[in-house]
């Protein structure tokens, strides 16, 4: 038997569409508050029960959960900052925790929604709860093993991006020959890959991690399929990602891709001097 329902607070990308199925699959049944603009539609199909809102409906969001008697709720998926700035309209409840806050840095707002959702008996729980599986053990996970070039580059590339998330910048950075090209901002990981991979021309290595201190309940960094076509069109060869905290969603389909065009993905851990070594 299944436990109670859990809510779902659902941002873009494939990940909120995963943990529907993956609570659905262990038995539980869900109840999803989805954002306008920035969720796929799909979600309607896995799940019991959808309510569409706006960024910053935090009161609709609260009501909705707690009217179908969830006690636990995920957050699966991000939310485009620039709607921050653009068509932006929260309700009281929203536009009140806001005036709080008085920050837009992720982890700060996402650990105030939390406190706020706690506060009205609702806790957030890990989203990867249903799905352990697509966070990547370390190691090499396409057939090709970084380079010798390539690693020197992921493991300054991993030093840089930590540095960068300490500051609440971005995830990503891509670096080639020792340089850093692009740094990721609010306009997100595949504007980054795009900005970056074009400076460089060819032989981009993106590398992607935590912040950290991130509370691994929300804002899981995550690739998928869209980050090897990118990585593919602008030409770069290798892609880092931090072992154990950073999500490989639609697995197959990314080896797939990643092999057919010769880039290489590598699960580093968080001290990067660990990680495994490149081919000549």
């Amino acid at each position: 038997m299944g436990e109670e329902r859990l809510g779902l607070i659902a941002g873009n990308g494939v990940f909120p569409v995963l943990v529907a199925r993956g609570a659905r699959a262990a038995g539980v049944e869900v109840v999803a508050c989805a954002h306008a603009g920035e969720t796929d539609p799909s979600i309607e199909q896995e799940v019991a029960a959808c309510t569409w809102v706006r960024v910053g409906e935090l009161g609709k969001i609260i009501r909705t959960l707690k009217q179908a008697g969830c006690a636990r709720a995920v957050m699966a998926g991000g939310i485009k900052k620039v709607r921050l700035f653009s068509g932006f309209r929260p309700d009281l409840r929203g536009a009140a925790f806001l005036a709080r806050m008085r920050t837009l840095h992720d982890d700060k707002l996402l650990t105030g929604i939390a406190g706020e959702l706690a506060g009205e008996g609702i806790e957030i729980v890990e989203s990867t709860r249903y799905l352990p599986d697509l966070l990547p053990q370390p190691g090499v996970l396409t057939r090709r093993a970084p380079r010798r070039r390539e690693m020197d580059d992921i493991r300054f590339g991993f030093e840089v991006a930590k540095a960068v998330g300490a500051f609440e910048i971005g995830q990503t950075v891509v670096v080639k020959d020792g340089l850093v090209v692009a740094v990721e901002a609010v306009e997100g990981t595949d504007a980054a890959i795009r900005r970056g991979g074009d400076l460089a021309r060819r032989g981009a290595v993106v590398v992607k991690v935590a912040k950290p201190g991130q509370d691994l309940r929300f804002d899981v960094p995550a690739i998928g399929p869209e980050t090897i076509r990118l990585m593919s069109a602008v030409h770069a060869t290798a892609l880092a990602i931090e072992a154990g905290r950073t999500l490989l969603l639609e697995r197959e389909r990314v080896l797939a891709a990643a092999d057919a065009a010769g880039i290489t993905i590598v699960a580093v851990e968080p001290d990067a001097a660990r990680a495994p070594r490149g081919a000549p």
